[in-house]
């Protein structure tokens, strides 16, 4: 079965460009629409009902946002398309959200339709996209990350996070509830995610949240009391520069 698709990006060589390569590459994809602006877009996603939109981000008279705030909910699954972006990439990132860089890489386009796909045939609305589009209105620390288990997604508001902690390609979220959730991606990930934030990266192996530090310790070398009684050590290298960012709270 077909999947019916429609492409919304400013330039029409990059739609050519999509269009190609689907063609060649995603043979069950037919795209039933084009647009070069959220106002066409809105428009040919009401008229033609598409099961996956593939969107870009930045866009004469608004961007991908404005268009996602006209639905209250999201009958289609979307894959974002931009180029480098690093605030995007990171909000997608948070979320779990499929993304493609320009210029689009086969192995990547493949695997992104593969997901929605997958998402489409499951007939389910995407939590991981009613996540970002409700974040889009929240500050920062009032944001929810997306962490997927081995069973299940949960969506964990960024306020409540303590701190983090590496084991190997594993990372250990500790929260304010005193729930630990392990995801099985590393701590460096979540380092470029949540440090523009206010989290702070105090040793290899810790991350942690500046609004949950209670106590600063000089013994041993440094330690973090943080709001769950944790006691992080801050690592040599780090000393210097946790103490100036402490220093300015």
């Amino acid at each position: 079965m077909a999947i019916r698709a429609i492409i919304i990006d400013d330039e029409k060589a990059n739609r050519i460009n999509l269009i190609l390569l689907l063609s060649e590459y995603c043979t069950d994809i037919e795209i039933i629409g084009q647009a070069a602006n959220i106002t066409d877009g809105y428009k040919q996603i009401l008229e033609k009902n598409p099961q996956l939109v593939l969107l870009d981000i930045r866009m004469p008279g608004g961007n991908a946002f404005d268009l996602l705030d006209r639905f209250s909910t999201i009958p289609f699954e979307i894959i974002f398309i931009t180029a480098f972006d690093e605030y995007a990439i990171r909000a997608f990132r948070i979320h779990a959200l499929d993304y493609l860089l320009k210029p689009i890489k086969i192995a990547e386009l493949r695997t992104s339709i593969q997901r929605a796909r997958q998402q489409i045939l499951s007939r389910k609305q995407n939590p991981e996209l009613s996540n970002f589009i409700n974040n889009q209105r929240l500050d920062e620390q009032d944001k929810r990350i997306a962490l997927p288990g081995e069973d299940k997604t949960s969506f964990v508001a960024i306020r409540t996070i303590i701190r983090c902690e590496a084991d190997s390609n594993y990372t250990t979220f500790y929260l304010a509830d005193q729930q630990r959730l392990i995801v099985s991606k590393t701590l460096k990930e979540f380092e470029e995610i949540l440090s523009p934030m206010g989290f702070l990266r105090v040793h290899q192996s810790h991350l942690v949240n500046l609004e949950h530090i209670r106590v600063y310790r000089k013994n041993d070398g440094g330690f973090l009391e943080t709001s769950d009684g944790a006691s992080v050590p801050i690592s040599r290298s780090r000393r210097k520069i946790v103490l100036e960012i402490l220093n300015n709270q």
